[in-house]
C-alpha cells in the first residue's frame, strides 16, 4: 500500500508499505540497493512482517539528503497508520543502521533489534572504517564521503561494484536467499538515485548515538564479510549497552543470514 505523509519533517510524500502475515509485528529494514519486500525466507506463522521501500526506491518519494535517523520517523508514521504501538526491528546490511536508528530514537516502541552485517557510523572513534572492505566497495563509499557530486560522478562513470561474495554467500544466494533476486535489480529500475542517497547517509552523521540504545540488541556478522567488515559489529557491540554479538568465522555478507532464523527466535523471545 502507499502511505501518504502530509506535513512530515521531510515534506509531503509517499511511502510504499508492505504488510504480510499475522502475529508479532516485526519491521524489516532492507539493504542497499534493495526494495523493501519482507524477507520471504524468514516467513513463519505468528510473525507479521511490515516493511517499506526507503525514500527513492520503488514508488516511495525520494528525499535527497535524508539521514539514517529519518527511518525512525518513517517507521513511526507507518506504525501509527497500522495501529501498532510496539514492534521489533530487523535490518540487514544497509538496513541495519536504519533498524538501529529506530531502536535509538523510538525507545518506547521498539522491543528489540537485530542488526545483521551492519556498518558502524562513519565517525566511529577508534575504528578504521574502510579496513577489510572489498576494493570496489571502498571506492564507492569513498566517493560518497567526498560528497554528492563525487558520488554521482562515480555512479555515472560505469564503475562496477564487485561484492566478492564468498563460496558460502553464493551457496546462500542459490538456495534459501535466492529471494534477493526479487529485490536487488528492481531497486535500480529508476536509476541510482536511492543508492546514492543511502551511501551518502552512511558516511555523514547518522543523527543518533548507538550508545543511547536501550532495547535488547543482537548483532550478527560473518568474519569473511568484505562489504561491511566484522570490525563494524565489534565496534557497535562495544558501544551499545548489553548488546549480544554473534560472529561466525566462515560466513560472508549473505551467508550470515543462514543464522537469521535463530536471530528471529531471539527477537520474538524479547
Amino acid at each position: 500500500m502507499d502511505l501518504r505523509l502530509e506535513d512530515s519533517a521531510l515534506g509531503n510524500r509517499v511511502l510504499h508499505v508492505y504488510d504480510v502475515g499475522d502475529g508479532v509485528p516485526v519491521f524489516w529494514h532492507h539493504g542497499t540497493p534493495n526494495l523493501g519486500l519482507p524477507p520471504e525466507p524468514l516467513f513463519r506463522p505468528g510473525v507479521r512482517w511490515i516493511s517499506y521501500d526507503r525514500p527513492g526506491y520503488g514508488t516511495s518519494s525520494a528525499v535527497p539528503g535524508r539521514p539514517v535517523a529519518s527511518a525512525a520517523a518513517d517507521i513511526s508514521h507507518i506504525a501509527d497508520a497500522l495501529d501498532i504501538p510496539q514492534f521489533a526491528v530487523f535490518g540487514h546490511s544497509g538496513g541495519a543502521p536504519h533498524a538501529l536508528a529506530c531502536a535509538a530514537l523510538l525507545p518506547d516502541r521498539v522491543t528489540a533489534v537485530v542488526a545483521a552485517a551492519p556498518l558502524a557510523p562513519f565517525d566511529a572513534d577508534g575504528l578504521d572504517w574502510f579496513a577489510g572492505m572489498t576494493a570496489s566497495g571502498e571506492a564507492s563509499l569513498r566517493a560518497a564521503a567526498a560528497g554528492r557530486a563525487a558520488k554521482e560522478a562515480y555512479e555515472a562513470s560505469g564503475a562496477e561494484y564487485d561484492p566478492e561474495f564468498t563460496a558460502a554467500d553464493l551457496e546462500a544466494l542459490n538456495g534459501a536467499w535466492s529471494w534477493f533476486g526479487k529485490v536487488v535489480e528492481p531497486a535500480l529500475a529508476n536509476g541510482p538515485g536511492p543508492l546514492i542517497d543511502d551511501d551518502l547517509a552512511y558516511v555523514t552523521p547518522w543523527g543518533f548515538d548507538p550508545a543511547s540504545i536501550t532495547a535488547p540488541t543482537l548483532l550478527l556478522h560473518g568474519e569473511r564479510d568484505g562489504t561491511a567488515p566484522a570490525a563494524h559489529s565489534r565496534w557497535l557491540a562495544s558501544r551499545i549497552p548489553g548488546a549480544e554479538l554473534r560472529l561466525t568465522a566462515d560466513d560472508g555478507h549473505i551467508s550470515v543470514l543462514n543464522h537469521a532464523p535463530a536471530a528471529l527466535d531471539w527477537l520474538l523471545s524479547r
